[in-house]
């Protein structure tokens, strides 16, 4: 496929009911340097600054290094032009699906590892619903959860890197616990925080704390070491933050919408500096 030298992106939007909703997305893969920026009927100003300028290159040059610390082929990820220029990385999970063995043990380890300590400790969920706090406890080899209609199986890589199979996939029917417990278990596993001092409470810790230990998500870590405000979808549910005021995803939204630009290859501008 001649695209495949193209380097590309995309932004994830919808508008209903007069209501925009907007967000960079490298769920799946990095590629073009993005950034948007949406401004209000009443001037104020929502931005999410993206990539600085040669991200890929610079991620995959991280990544390299990764594999040199881990052993670990991070740097297949990356996918260069007929000139030896890298145009993309690719995601841990989109390459699971092209290598399966890559990363096929990586999790295993770590995923025994939580098990063991939650078969001794309560993991409370803030489910940041109306259902409040919810308290999982492994038991028969299921992490087992209050109010939640099924328990979770130990998830494999796969299910790590996407979190939509294995126990991560939410079925309908499934109950509104379930549903709110899913993306935090795994964004917990995602950025490898269920081992640390209070990570039996999530999601309670904050960015500081995010992909600290190995193994952990490394795509993810190196992404948002180069996003110019550390905010932008590297895995799916990159929107799980604390109570508070962080925003990983970088998701902007708004009810009263003048309108929304997207900037390729820089920045947006400091608001003022070019009205």
């Amino acid at each position: 496929d001649p695209n495949a030298q193209v380097n590309w992106g995309f932004v994830e939007l919808s508008y209903m009911d007069d209501s925009l909703y907007a967000n960079i997305s490298y769920v799946d893969f990095v590629g073009i340097v993005l950034g948007m920026m949406l401004i209000e009927k009443d001037g104020s100003t929502q931005t999410t600054a993206g990539l600085v300028a040669d991200a890929v290159t610079k991620i995959c040059d991280d990544l390299a290094k990764q594999k040199e610390t881990d052993k670990r082929d991070w740097a297949s990820l990356c996918i260069a032009n007929a000139d030896g220029k890298p145009v993309r990385v690719l995601s841990p999970g989109n390459k699971h699906d092209l290598d399966p063995k890559l990363f096929d043990t990586y999790w295993d380890t770590y995923v025994n590892e939580v098990w063991n300590r939650y078969t001794a400790q309560d993991l409370t969920i803030n489910t940041q619903t109306s259902a409040g706090r919810v308290k999982c406890r492994v038991s028969g080899d299921q992490l087992l959860c209050e109010g939640s209609d099924r328990g979770f199986a130990k998830p494999t890589g796969k299910d790590i890197w996407g979190c939509n199979s294995g126990p991560f996939a939410i079925s309908e029917g499934d109950t509104p616990v379930h549903a709110a417990v899913v993306p935090r278990i795994c964004a917990a596993f995602v950025r490898s925080t269920l081992l640390l001092d209070g990570g039996n409470d999530q999601p309670s810790l904050g960015q500081s704390s995010y992909y600290s230990v190995s193994p952990t998500n490394h795509y993810s870590r190196i992404v948002h070491s180069y996003e110019v405000d550390g905010r932008g979808y590297a895995f799916p549910y990159d929107d799980v933050n604390p109570d508070g005021n962080e925003n990983a995803s970088g998701v902007v939204s708004s009810d009263n919408v003048q309108s929304l630009t997207v900037y390729v290859g820089a920045p947006p501008p400091t608001r003022g500096q070019d009205d």
